[in-house]
């Protein structure tokens, strides 16, 4: 499974970053993770339609790449939630936990919103409401496969960076990756709605949709960063 296109290309990065302290691995890192547990998961046949979700894969993946590569040619062209996100990882004073949270948010509560609407766009017209539900199941399935990855980011990821967070991790057990899970587990919730709203919104509307968007991002990053 490591030999996959998309894990090569995010390894690729991943080797240059961790060389030069770059703390924006450490969201890669834990994507990369994620990534590898879905493709397993796809090929398990733990979903109920795996082409239509590994085609949301890749094109999920591709926003974000797509928003790194504007970001290191002009940062002022990438999605500003993706700014502060990668700008952020330049300061000493945040907390590993923080900067992959900048990350999750932009990327799921951001570029999954508009990734997941691009591949409903088509379809959606032509889909049973019996099918629309099965679009909708295997995307909370997904949150299946991220409580099974979070325990293994805090392990493997943030106590690299923050070794104080293996004292957390003893106190308080579960308990904290549960909540990390059951906040992206929440936000993924709402990224549905969102997707849904773009999907059946006329051209004139969806100006407003993405800034709406792009505002509760932001709200969400700022948050982030002030919980020091």
């Amino acid at each position: 499974m490591s030999s996959a296109p998309i894990l090569a290309r995010m390894q690729d990065h991943l080797r240059r970053w961790e060389e030069a302290g770059d703390r924006r691995s450490v969201f890669l890192r834990c994507y990369s993770m994620m990534t590898e547990n879905m493709l397993i998961a796809v090929a398990r046949g733990e979903f109920q339609d795996p082409l239509w979700v590994n085609h949301l894969l890749h094109h999920f993946a591709d926003y974000y790449f797509v928003a790194l590569e504007a970001y290191e040619q002009d940062p002022a062209t990438a999605p500003p939630v993706w700014q502060m996100a990668h700008d952020c990882c330049k300061s000493p004073r945040l907390k590993a936990l923080q900067n992959l949270l900048l990350g999750v948010n932009a990327h799921i509560n951001y570029d999954l919103v508009f990734a997941l609407s691009d591949v409903l766009q088509d379809e959606w017209e032509a889909l049973s409401p019996q099918q629309r539900e099965v679009r909708y199941a295997d995307h909370c399935k997904v949150n299946v496969v991220i409580a099974r990855t979070v325990d293994s980011v805090q392990d493997q990821v943030i106590e690299r960076y923050d070794p104080e967070m293996d004292l957390v991790d003893k106190l308080m057990g579960s308990l904290d990756e549960w909540l990390i899970s059951r906040l992206i587990a929440s936000w993924r919730d709402q990224v549905w709605r969102n997707a849904i709203d773009r999907v059946v919104a006329s051209q004139a509307e969806r100006a407003s949709l993405t800034q709406k968007v792009e505002k509760a991002c932001l709200e969400i990053a700022n948050s982030i960063l002030f919980k020091q």
